[in-house]
């Protein structure tokens, strides 16, 4: 028996992990990025730009996800090699063509943003991601920098002001978005006299589909589905068969039901 226990638990926090895992929430990473002026012959247009998001796995091991940024003169794949190795030249859903032209003048700010999906176009579970960057400046592998920026991916917003020697004017933020939920109002009446001798009243204010009576024991005495609209009606409810004592009106719609308590007193 008690080995029987530990399975069902066991099994019961597996479920329960899994589901937690599962989440997939989506939002919008907004990521902005400064440049800083490098002295060299290449600089200006002619420097190569990629930003991609990468997923934590195994708590060291990290695994592309999209490529959400990229402009260079061509040759992103032999200018921005961490890139090209991290996402196999996968430029699905990036901002930017690799082919096109880096037009980020010295100073400017870049805002680059993600919606939380892959490059398949699916939201990726909650978790733990980051923003990688990788720049060159000139024809060399000594003029590149590479940073990372993490954060997590979750139901709660996540803002950050990281900095880099690279770069400049960071702020990364992720807004979830999440579902908005709807309350429907509960069916309205108005019931009187209290107490009463026999007959009540039901001044109706919603449309009501139905109309129920019952006696402190939980026994229905009286049922009436209602087949038109009865909003704006006063409808009467005849007890004087019944003993004196509490009874409990239900009033119900398609969405809600509504409980009056009266006291029958002949």
């Amino acid at each position: 028996m008690k080995k029987i226990y530990k399975l069902v638990v066991i099994a019961l926090i597996v479920c329960f992990s899994t589901s937690l895992r599962a989440q997939s929430t989506p939002g919008t990473l907004t990521f902005k990025i400064g440049e800083v002026a490098h002295s060299s012959t290449y600089s200006g247009t002619k420097r190569v730009f990629s930003v991609w998001i990468e997923y934590n796995t195994t708590g060291t091991t990290w695994s592309f996800v999209k490529t959400l940024y990229q402009a260079g003169r061509g040759v992103p794949t032999s200018h921005t090699p961490t890139w090209t190795t991290a996402s196999s030249s996968n430029v699905t859903g990036a901002g930017v063509s690799s082919t096109s032209s880096m037009s980020w003048a010295s100073g400017a700010i870049q805002t680059i943003t993600w919606n939380g999906t892959n490059a398949a176009g699916t939201v990726v579970t909650n978790g733990n991601y980051r923003v990688a960057v990788e720049e060159t400046w000139d024809h060399g592998s000594t003029s590149t920098a590479v940073a990372y920026f993490p954060f997590t991916k979750g139901t709660t917003t996540v803002s950050s002001t990281p900095t880099n020697a690279s770069f400049s004017n960071m702020t990364l933020t992720w807004t979830p978005t999440l579902a908005t939920e709807t309350f429907a109002s509960a069916p309205e009446a108005v019931v009187y006299p209290i107490p009463s001798k026999g007959i009540f009243n039901l001044d109706l204010k919603s449309d009501i589909k139905n109309i129920q009576v019952v006696d402190i024991t939980g026994k229905v005495i009286y049922n009436e589905e209602i087949k038109v609209a009865t909003s704006s009606t006063t409808k009467k409810i005849d007890l004087s068969s019944f003993n004196d004592g509490i009874y409990i009106i239900n009033v119900s719609d398609d969405n809600a039901t509504s409980t009056y308590k009266v006291v029958l007193e002949k």
